[in-house]
Formats: structure tokens, sequence, C-alpha cells
């Protein structure tokens, strides 16, 4: 089993920066495809960021939402999501997830088996 805490939410100014984290209690993530997810309330779950496997390389995907504000990256027990010129349209409930169905780049929600509990990010204009 395996359990994902995401850290770092918090609420800004429309502009502003944060940083999320989701670690892995006792196991490295090298193995897994990761993705951050979000959602707003009255809104479905939606992809923001994907990220493969280390063994597939760290192929990265993005939703046109977030496209160069946003930067997915991990290393052997974290994954991040690097959040810069936060917009209010980007507040939600921000959750990290991770798939040991495969090693590549997973974009449906049903790729991934293991959830965090969710950090609030809200933005304020």
């Amino acid at each position: 089993q395996v359990q994902l805490v995401e850290v770092g939410g918090g609420l800004v100014q429309a502009g502003g920066s944060l940083r999320l984290s989701c670690a892995a209690s006792g196991r490295t993530l090298t193995t897994y495809a990761m993705a951050w997810f979000r959602q707003a309330p009255g809104k479905e779950r939606d992809l923001v960021a994907a990220i493969s496997s280390s063994w597939s390389g760290g192929s990265t995907y993005y939703a046109d939402s977030v496209k160069g504000r946003f930067t997915i990256s991990r290393d052997k027990a974290t994954l991040y999501l690097q959040m810069n010129s936060l917009e209010p349209e980007d507040t939600a409930v921000y959750y990290c997830a991770a798939s040991s169905r495969t090693l590549r780049i997973a974009v449906s929600q049903q790729d991934y088996n293991y959830w965090g509990q969710g950090t609030q990010v809200t933005v304020s204009s």
C-alpha cells in the first residue's frame, strides 16, 4: 500500500507562486507514473500535469490551462508541482496520484491506483 501525503497548499494572491510536494512514507516512487489532479468546487476532478516513471525518462504532460505556468518534477521520493503566475481559476483542491499500472505517462484518473488526501490552493484576485 502506498500512502501519499501532499503539502504546500495555501492562500496566495493572483500572480503569486506556490510549490506543492507529495511524498510516500517509507518508499521511493521511481517506478510509479505520477500526476497532479485538481478539483474546483462544483466541478469534476481534472488532470493538471503528469510525469512518467523515472525508468521511462520522466516525460511530462500538461493541461493547456497550465502550460508555461506550472512545472511538474520528481526525485526518488517526492513529486513536485511548481505553480507560477497563479490565477483565481487555479483555486481548487490539488491531489497527488501514483500508478503502479504503467511506467509511461497516464492521463486518465482510472490509470491511478493511489491518491493523496488533497491540499487546498486558493488564489485571491
